[in-house]
């Protein structure tokens, strides 16, 4: 796919796992909240590789 493309999608997971993180920060649920964090970070990354692919 177009890295166009995909930076939207990539967009849209991030802000999903804010706020899922957020929600899961609240009931105490840290260790959801762990694995929400590192979605997180691998969206960012993965988001970030797009403006160097071209």
């Amino acid at each position: 796919m177009n890295p166009a493309r995909l930076r939207p999608i990539y967009l849209v997971g991030i802000v999903l796992n804010t706020g899922a993180l957020v929600y899961a920060v609240s009931l105490g649920e840290y260790l959801f909240a762990s694995a929400f964090v590192f979605v997180i970070v691998y969206l960012m990354f993965r988001y970030r590789t797009t403006y160097s692919s071209h």
